[in-house]
């Protein structure tokens, strides 16, 4: 049976956008030093060798980027590589379940939140109305 609401956030999440709160999270110090125990627990996320074509394509372009992923979320995130590249090959023959699980990794992964994506490449481009 489904819960309602949002799913938690990652407590590695929370500090790096900025989105964890004492009052609720309890202390930052705490959640930091939880974040580092777990990180070498599990280690780095390491890409699998046998990867190839579109999986290793996501890969690059989604997992890489991601610094706050660790070992823990390995799996989740070559299920969705995999994932993706099913979908790449044949767009519609990818069945709308398969567009559920997608969906699933890409939340779980904390990869459809707008504020984790780097500011550096919005600043490059120039406004048509407001930059001279």
């Amino acid at each position: 049976m489904a819960t309602r609401g949002a799913k938690p956030k990652p407590a590695h999440l929370r500090l790096i956008d900025g989105t964890h709160r004492n009052t609720r999270h309890g202390a930052k110090a705490k959640a930091a030093t939880t974040v580092e125990i777990a990180t070498e627990s599990f280690g780095k996320l390491t890409r699998p060798k046998g990867m190839k074509g579109e999986p290793l394509k996501a890969w690059k372009k989604f997992i890489e980027p991601a610094a706050w992923l660790d070992g823990s979320r390995e799996p989740a995130a070559i299920a969705f590589c995999e994932l993706w590249g099913e979908f790449r090959e044949a767009p519609r023959a990818f069945p709308a379940a398969k567009h559920g699980q997608l969906r699933a990794y890409m939340s779980e992964l904390g990869l459809t939140d707008e504020r984790n994506r780097s500011a550096e490449k919005d600043a490059d481009e120039a406004d048509e109305f407001f930059d001279d």
